[in-house]
């Protein structure tokens, strides 16, 4: 309820709060002038008062100021707060591998020792060594991806969407792209592949039904104005029931026979098939281009496991046009992503050196009875340590168990495709509370909650994190009990 008080003793109040200067030369504030910017603290003194006079404006609070002692605590914690990473290492224990909102897939080892070797240095970018002159960043990476591929030319560039969109536009623009209706798909953040089309200047010419999409529908739609047949790999989606897909053979012979582009967009991208794994259904970049695609366009930081990019893979030719594109400026990218790249290139000259060293193949390779003994491992490390917190004054009770539970692949790619794991559960009347504050942890880790339980799938945890989340609970649950 707010206090009522007169405009004088209102402004008597206001008086009485710290002047800047003051709080500037308290002892508190000088130690943390010693180790941050005086900037900083000069703004959160400022926010800190400004946010103290709006309340007790509003009528909120005591009718006395905070003691200056107060006001430096807050101080303190604002500029903590101010001198914060916005973006921060976390721990992911939801099973989601390629989980878009905690950064996709992990790099391997040897792009990142890459990207630092890289970044600390002067490269060659842009200059060509043999000939003693300037150079194309286009040429980096390129033999790698067609080495792989068996692919005549590559293009890298920042993400899959710039590369479908600086396909349409270099190759279809004004003209006629055709495409079935149930592959118009719309991808994280509300981008659809009509409106990627329509600003590539490409005229999007819709085939068949959602459901159904026959090779007659594709031919018929064929008129002097078409340039491309475009197939899109429904990554995030699936269609089951009554259905009708028209293979890339299918559509790549259609096309050449008609003297049109045959182009697919494979989202996610593969260069191993994981069908051994128990995942079907996702595309092998090597095998499109085999059943006659001119290009193949993809992502480089989902399944692939590297740097975000998009590449564009197929007849030289082609690829030479996309270069030449004025937007292919626009849509470039820099040393470190393509330093990153190349490295995790290199681990697929060799299949089984990919799967051991490429942290999103690793964990979708893991077989299940190696995670049920790390999930085991895990839970006795738990036990132990917040037994002692059982007995604390709140009277909760702990209950830790093992469980079975599904992984996905995420980041869009093999949807409604489970992956069996094992799940370290931790079952209490808090579960919501403990979620938040394992959130706010430092490092956060970030689980799920299901039936009043918390579920940490122990195919996304590295090695490491165990340690982090025995610590975290100690804390969490030692300050808890008091």
């Amino acid at each position: 309820m707010k206090d009522r008080r007169s405009d004088n003793e209102l402004q008597e109040v206001l008086k009485r709060l710290p002047s800047v200067d003051r709080l500037l030369h308290h002892r508190e504030v000088k130690k943390l002038l010693d180790g941050c910017p005086r900037k900083i603290v000069v703004n959160s003194i400022r926010e800190v008062l400004e946010a103290r006079r709006k309340k007790l404006t509003n009528g909120y609070g005591h009718l006395e100021p905070p003691s200056i002692e107060e006001i430096v605590e807050e101080v303190t914690a604002a500029v903590k707060n101010r001198l914060e990473w916005t973006l921060r290492p976390v721990i992911n224990a939801t099973g989601v591998i390629i989980h878009t909102n905690l950064g996709r897939s992990l790099l391997p080892t040897e792009a990142i020792d890459r990207v630092c070797e890289i970044a600390s240095r002067y490269n060659n970018l842009e200059y060509d060594l043999a000939g003693g002159k300037r150079g194309s960043r286009y040429v980096h990476a390129e033999s790698l991806i067609a080495e792989i591929t068996g692919a005549e030319g590559a293009l890298v560039v920042n993400n899959n969407a710039a590369a479908v969109f600086l396909v349409l536009n270099t190759l279809a623009q004004g003209r006629e792209v055709i495409v079935s209706r149930g592959e118009l798909v719309e991808i994280g953040g509300s981008f659809r592949m009509p409106d990627v089309m329509a600003k590539s200047g490409a005229v999007l010419k819709e085939v068949g039904c959602t459901n159904r999409t026959h090779l007659r529908d594709y031919e018929g739609a064929i008129s002097e104005n078409t340039a491309m047949i475009l197939k899109v790999h429904k990554s995030n989606y699936r269609i089951v029931g009554f259905t009708k897909e028209v293979s890339t053979a299918e559509i790549a012979e259609l096309a050449h026979r008609k003297g049109l582009l045959a182009v697919e967009d494979m989202g996610s991208g593969c260069f191993i098939d994981l069908s051994r794994f128990g995942l079907r259904d996702e595309p092998v970049v090597q095998t499109e281009l085999a059943e006659g695609m001119d290009l193949v366009t993809f992502s480089g930081d989902k399944l692939l496991g590297g740097p975000q990019a998009g590449i564009i893979v197929g007849k030289k030719e082609l690829v030479e046009k996309c270069k030449k594109n004025p937007m292919t400026r626009a849509f470039r990218v820099d040393k470190l992503t393509l330093a990153a790249l190349e490295a995790t290139l290199r681990l697929y000259l060799d299949e089984a050196t990919a799967i051991k060293n490429i942290p999103t193949l690793r964990m979708i390779a893991t077989p299940l009875h190696e995670l049920e003994e790390r999930a085991r491992k895990l839970a006795g490390l738990l036990t132990e340590a917040i037994s002692s917190a059982e007995d604390g004054a709140s009277g909760e009770r702990y209950f830790i168990g093992v469980e079975p539970t599904v992984s996905r692949v995420g980041g869009g790619s093999l949807p409604e495709q489970d992956l069996p794991s094992w799940a370290v559960s931790v079952r209490c009347s808090s579960a919501s509370r403990i979620e938040k504050l394992l959130r706010s942890n430092k490092p956060p880790i970030i689980v799920r909650v299901e039936n009043d339980a918390l579920l940490m799938d122990v195919r996304t945890l590295l090695p490491e994190d165990d340690g982090y989340i025995v610590t975290a609970f100690k804390k969490i649950l030692g300050e808890h009990s008091r």
